[in-house]
């Protein structure tokens, strides 16, 4: 066999302009709906389209009420997290019991064979499972907010939904399948081909990081079809049936958390697909991929909201009966103010989840922006918040459950958490990339109408005229900045009851009008390098993200006031919360201008050019041999198939 080609004589070109015009053009263009999160970065803080906070009808919280009784006595009975932790592998009898239980069709319509529960009942059943062991929500959410249900439901033909539906409801795991050994968060470098050849496509490539894919029947796969006559080209998404000719399961992934997760690398070699497979036109793959991710990213919030109730019972406990110098730890400050975070915390997480949720079920407004913000503050927020725990737990929050029940205590996982959150910060957008992306829809406003003007290739007629059209818009909106209601002491007095939440909003709004202008300024300060500001844009995007938090922590208070249950005490969980999201935030305006962003960009310079070099010395490295990226030439697996599905 002659040796394949080094990886990167295989893998397509692409310059960093070529990048951004295919992430561009995989982004929904439009704004048809409205958008709170969208406005807010506008400066315009619109509490009419959050509040009151919408609720589900007595039918969808019936049904989801009586899943959420059903799936609590399963996990209490039938999972054992501890065995699937210790023994890296959800039981077959746990996953054939969640099966039958129809956890599988959680999101799929009933007349294909699912529950039909609506996004927010969703979340909180994954919220459950989770809680019992994160493997068991990861396989779900897998399934369900990215795999093959949720991208048919927005973009299949109804032959598919009637094909793939009922089986996915019931019997069938599917997976998503887009990232690649040299491929992250640029999907113009994808290689996996799918080349036409009569009514089907042909497959070749390798795909990494395979939630699923060890035990899946079922992939939705990202391929590049090469253009030809008749034939657009693109990235394209296909359904694919696990078992077909030419798909081997190399390897089962491990990593530090979710040791129960079924990750693996799937080769593609003459994997025939029919045509009638394909999800959507050619080229509309990424279209597909980033409005599915719209709402399926809220599946992490879930985990993370799980994650913070636990850890908040856990701190709860162990602080009341941990005694030193002569009283509980929980009335030390210094451990209080923890405490005090991780309550407040879990609250606002929970608030962010349920409100972003909700709007989605009523879709009456547009959450691509919400959805990604509840993502993003959400895994940062709840990895703060399992910290916390394994501080205020010292030696034992280090200590495994299996080892603190060896010796006799409660076996509490906390660092057990605390590994399984941290993935939440890299998967379905790294930290990272959701600051550009959110960063990139919130200054859309801002590029539709002065776009041209910091385009270098647009010609001077274009710029004129875009120049024409900003100066209509910004002589309507910058004086809207000024001032508004967040200045007047009496705005949102309908929020005081006992705890006065009022000015919480009223800064929230002065603040989002504070926060567009900084967007302003950076633009007309920058304009074409703006793009390159990743530490600022970043910012940007956690202010707004905070003040998300607190119009969704205040409303949240709010209706559950209004309901009459634990008003009172939501009330000073809402107040608390807002104090510690407003000293976050004025640290954050405080670094958008004052920070070490500009000779961080000069020392990496120095050190990537091995000026630093010397500063390594005085260590082994015990990493092992072999390449940074691992080969992922096309061709036929020349290792075992550890394809494993679940009957």
């Amino acid at each position: 066999m002659s040796a394949a080609p080094a990886p990167s004589s295989r893998r397509p070109t692409v310059t960093e302009r070529e990048a951004r015009q295919v992430a561009e053009a995989a982004r929904e263009q439009d704004w048809r709906k409205p958008s709170f999160a969208k406005e807010l970065f506008l400066g315009r803080f619109r509490l009419d389209l959050i509040h009151p906070h919408p609720t589900p009808s007595t039918e969808e919280a019936q049904r989801g009420e009586q899943f959420l009784t059903k799936l609590r006595d399963f996990c209490e009975t039938k999972v054992d997290g501890a065995l699937i932790e210790r023994e890296a592998r959800i039981p077959d009898e746990v996953i054939n019991g969640l099966k039958e239980l129809g956890a599988f069709g959680m999101k799929i319509d009933t007349k294909y064979g699912g529950l039909g529960l609506t996004q927010v009942y969703y979340n909180k059943a994954l919220a459950l499972a989770g809680s019992a062991s994160p493997a068991i929500g990861v396989l779900l959410s897998a399934h369900q907010s990215i795999g093959v249900p949720q991208p048919l439901k927005l973009f299949g033909t109804q032959e598919q939904k009637e094909q793939f539906l009922p089986r996915c409801a019931r019997t069938d795991i599917s997976a998503f399948l887009l990232t690649e050994p040299d491929v992250g968060s640029d999907p113009a470098r994808l290689a996996t081909s799918a080349v036409p050849d009569g009514d089907d496509y042909v497959l070749d490539g390798v795909k990494l990081w395979t939630t699923n894919g060890v035990v899946a029947d079922l992939l939705v796969v990202m391929a590049r079809v090469p253009k030809s006559e008749g034939h657009k080209g693109g990235i394209t998404a296909f359904v694919v049936e696990t078992n077909s000719p030419g798909i081997t399961v190399e390897n089962r992934n491990a990593f530090m958390g979710l040791r129960g997760i079924e990750n693996g690398v799937t080769r593609f070699h003459q994997v025939r697909v029919p045509a009638a497979n394909r999800i959507g036109p050619e080229g509309a793959g990424l279209k597909i991929a980033l409005t599915t991710l719209n709402t399926g990213r809220l599946s992490l919030p879930a985990s993370c909201v799980a994650a913070g109730k636990w850890c908040l019972k856990i701190a709860r406990e162990w602080s009341a009966a941990r005694e030193q110098w002569g009283k509980p730890i929980a009335h030390h400050e210094a451990v209080g103010s923890k405490i005090s975070f991780i309550a407040a915390t879990t609250f606002a997480l929970e608030a962010v989840l349920d409100l972003s949720s909700q709007m989605a079920d009523e879709d009456r407004n547009d959450i691509r922006i919400e959805g990604a913000l509840a993502k993003l503050f959400s895994s940062e927020m709840a990895w703060l918040i399992a910290d916390e725990l394994v501080q205020i737990r010292g030696g034992r929050g280090f200590e495994t459950a299996a080892s603190l029940a060896a010796r006799g205590e409660k076996a509490v996982p906390a660092e057990q958490v605390l590994r399984d959150l941290r993935i939440n910060r890299i998967f379905e957008g790294s930290t990272e990339i959701m600051h550009l992306l959110i960063a990139r829809e919130a200054v859309d406003a801002h590029l539709s109408v002065a776009g041209d003007l910091i385009d270098p290739e647009k010609s001077l007629q274009d710029k004129a005229k875009a120049g024409a059209n900003a100066g209509v818009f910004y002589a309507k909106w910058l004086p809207k900045l000024v001032a508004g209601p967040g200045q007047l002491p009496v705005s949102y007095g309908q929020f005081k009851h006992g705890v006065d939440l009022s000015p919480h909003l009223r800064y929230v709004e002065r603040h989002a009008r504070k926060l567009a202008r900084s967007t302003f300024y950076a633009m007309s300060r920058w304009q074409g390098k703006m793009e390159t500001k990743q530490g600022f844009l970043g910012r940007i995007v956690d202010i707004g993200a905070e003040l998300f938090a607190m119009s969704a922590a205040c409303v949240r208070a709010e209706l559950l006031r209004s309901q009459g249950d634990h008003g009172r005490e939501a009330y000073q969980l809402a107040d608390v919360f807002c104090r510690q999201s407003r000293i976050r935030v004025e640290e954050l305006f405080g670094r958008l201008w004052n920070n070490t962003d500009d000779i961080d960009r000069k020392l990496v310079k120095g050190i990537m050019s091995g000026t630093y070099e010397w500063l390594e010395d005085g260590i082994v490295d015990p990493s092992g041999e072999g390449p940074w990226i691992a080969a992922a030439d096309p061709g036929a697996s020349a290792k075992e198939n550890l394809h494993r599905p679940i009957r």
